[in-house]
């Protein structure tokens, strides 16, 4: 069995319903879901959007290998309705990015696991934080508490009361 972390996040539509959405297929599709963050509103991150998003990081446990697992996440994207264009980042029904895949380091053609921004952004850091403070990242050899405390982005992320 393994053990990753997922990042969901939505500002299209209805970002509340998209991410409970999310969580039941790919707990039909991936594998067991262990644990679920809070939800967080976030502005856009690295464009601008009049919408802001709503952000959540779940547990899950799954036997599919990390390409399959990507396989399967881009599929529940499709089917929600999410369309890329190509452009760059953009306002999204549903995005769904693998976080850590058990401990390992991946660097594959088109999936590097841990999330390579993943230090970077506040938006992902604080819903880990509060499910996983003390999980190390297998790369910097910090932990979720000491990355939050480094990252430099001061992007409000604002938890919210609803599950």
């Amino acid at each position: 069995m393994n053990r990753v972390f997922l990042l969901l996040g939505s500002n299209l539509g209805n970002p509340s319903e998209n991410l409970s959405k999310s969580i039941s297929l790919l707990n039909q599709k991936i594998g067991s879901v262990i644990s679920c963050s809070s939800i967080y509103k976030t502005a856009p991150w690295g464009f601008e959007h009049e919408k802001f998003f709503l952000n959540q990081v779940l547990e899950i446990d799954t036997t599919h290998n990390p390409i399959k697992l990507l396989e399967k996440i881009l599929s529940i994207e499709i089917e929600m309705g999410r369309k890329r264009s190509g452009k760059g980042y953009e306002g999204r029904i549903i995005d769904i990015d693998i976080l850590f895949f058990n401990d390992d380091y991946y660097d594959l053609k088109d999936l590097i696991i841990p999330h390579p921004l993943l230090h970077k952004r506040r938006f992902t850091l604080c819903p880990l934080f509060e499910l996983a403070p003390l999980k190390i990242h297998p790369i910097f050899k910090k932990n979720i508490s000491e990355l939050l405390a480094d990252c430099e982005d001061n992007c409000n992320v604002e938890k919210l009361n609803i599950k």
